[in-house]
């Protein structure tokens, strides 16, 4: 599980770098915090649906395409 967490973490960071958003602006963006973007994005938490989602929706992506597992 925690391998699926890291993956998924790896591509929302790779996505959200890739447009130049900062971790703070992303979360901004979906209505969280900054520190929780950084546990999603180091596998540190599991993310929800609702969350995967708002998370996709910010970054024009499908949640798919976060899946890469």
């Amino acid at each position: 599980m925690e391998q699926k967490r890291l993956a998924l973490g790896a591509a929302i960071r790779e996505r959200r770098e890739a447009q130049g958003l900062s971790q703070e602006k992303l979360a901004l963006m979906i209505g969280s915090s900054k520190s929780h973007i950084w546990r999603v994005e180091t596998g540190r938490v599991g993310v929800g649906i609702d969350d995967l989602s708002r998370i996709a929706d910010a970054l024009g992506t499908q949640v798919r395409d976060l899946l890469t597992f």
